[in-house]
């Protein structure tokens, strides 16, 4: 596999290539990289990918990584518009519904209701009236 010289490189890709080597000249012992270096090569692994990136600024791999990620979390949470849940209706039955409801009190009176193809109405509701008005 070939590796990308620093002729191949593209031009931003290369400016913030020398950025980073002038700031690793001219430092003070071992401070860290500025946030304005990591925020540009953030933006360069997204255009260029996070590998490429990270071999032509001398930059660890994860923790590029660890930061297009989190830059990447920033980015989504704040969108405006963006649900976070969507609620999905059941599907609807593939048969018809059927139900058949057979009542029948002490005194002999008796009701049956047999539902094919509508939905079932409160049969709590239907039985409690039934029993009522028979006593």
């Amino acid at each position: 596999m070939r590796t990308r010289s620093a002729r191949d490189l593209p031009a931003r890709l290369k400016g913030l290539q020398r950025r980073l080597e002038h700031w690793r000249r001219t430092r003070d012992g071992h401070s860290r990289i500025p946030e304005t270096l990591w925020a540009s090569a953030v933006r360069a692994a997204g255009r260029y990918g996070l590998n490429p990136t990270a071999r032509a600024l001398r930059l660890d791999y994860y923790s590029l990584k660890k930061r297009v990620e989190a830059a990447t979390c920033r980015r989504a949470s704040g969108r405006e518009g963006v649900a976070a849940f969507v609620e999905l209706a059941p599907a609807p039955p593939t048969g018809s519904p059927e139900c058949m409801l057979e009542l029948e009190d002490p005194g002999g009176a008796k009701m049956r209701v047999h539902l094919k193809g509508v939905e079932a109405p409160d049969l709590a509701a239907l039985s409690r009236s039934f029993w009522s008005t028979t006593t």
